[in-house]
């Protein structure tokens, strides 16, 4: 097996270091003992790897990255291990590409990739290249939410469960003038917010059915969405006018909640380490992977179509 366990010293690139969530995936290989030995952004306002690698290098332009990467994997025990890809959703697929094609196994947040079909594709470039390509679903690794799909296995067989999803994540204009306001882009709020609920809902409750689209603006998506063990009633906002009273009342500009039959599931807590945690599992060779991820790709494709 080629995934190490944690603590080796794994040589790793990171494509998207300017992004959001680059940082947790920094501190994901810095905890779990590894090495960033170079990165990728068209933007350099990238400060924050003094925090984790100031040593690595540093590309703006892909063609230089890709380059670098082919290199290294040259020079052989130089080689990068893993690409850890943080990009645009629309992106992933190419990066994923890059990543296998130099020899890496790649870890990309979600979505994987935005269309179902993408995935046969990648499939096989698993085979050819033989390196696997993993995917963040942390949600799956959260306290409250794996006792939840144990209540659901061992409770009555064949019980539906009638569950309501509400997450409102405020954003501002700017969201619209960046590319996750390009549905092409981003899939649109549902699979830029939502594909990690939509996951998370197939892995609690069950094959996934059908889904019915009931409000969609550029800034909401409302619906309901039918598995094996549950009626979903769910709505994703960036809207701040979609807040809650009394988030508004605390000052708050993100709403998450889960019901289940009238009873509110409460999971707030519990997810500063939950990269680390799948950059853990993945070393160990226990990761998510395409397989894993389709469902939940499949599930956003619908609505956005």
């Amino acid at each position: 097996m080629e995934e190490a366990t944690v603590g080796k010293g794994r040589r790793f690139a990171l494509i998207g270091a300017a992004g959001y969530i680059a940082p947790r995936h920094m501190r994901a290989i810095k905890d779990t003992g590894n090495i960033l030995v170079c990165a990728l952004d068209p933007y350099d306002g990238v400060g924050i790897m003094d925090r984790f690698f100031p040593d690595a290098d540093f590309f703006t332009e892909p063609e230089r990255f890709d380059r670098h990467l082919d290199k290294l994997r040259r020079e052989g025990d130089q080689k990068i291990d893993y690409v850890s890809i943080c990009s645009p959703n629309y992106l992933h697929d190419a990066h994923i590409r890059m990543a296998l094609r130099n020899g890496a196994h790649a870890i990309c947040e979600k979505p994987v990739v935005l269309n179902p079909w993408n995935l046969d594709k990648l499939l096989t470039l698993e085979q050819e290249t033989g390196k696997h390509i993993y995917t963040i679903l942390q949600l799956r690794l959260h306290p409250t939410l794996k006792a939840l799909k144990k209540m659901v296995e061992e409770g009555p067989a064949g019980k539906v469960y009638d569950v309501e999803l509400t997450y409102i994540t405020s954003r501002g204009k700017w969201y619209q003038y960046s590319w996750k306001g390009d549905v092409q882009k981003s899939g649109g709020v549902a699979t830029n917010i939502g594909i990690h609920f939509f996951d998370m809902l197939g892995w609690v409750f069950g094959d996934f059915e059908r889904v019915e689209v009931i409000e969609r603006h550029d800034t909401k998506v409302r619906g309901t969405l039918q598995f094996s063990q549950a009626r979903v009633n769910w709505l994703l906002s960036i809207d701040s006018g979609d807040l809650p009273w009394q988030a508004v009342e605390q000052g708050a500009t993100t709403f998450r909640n889960i019901t289940i039959e009238d009873k509110e599931l409460e999971f707030s807590d519990g997810f500063t380490d939950l990269h680390t945690r799948s950059y853990q599992e993945i070393l160990a060779g226990r990761g998510f992977r395409l397989a894993t991820a389709r469902p939940s790709v499949d599930i956003a494709q619908r609505v956005r179509s």
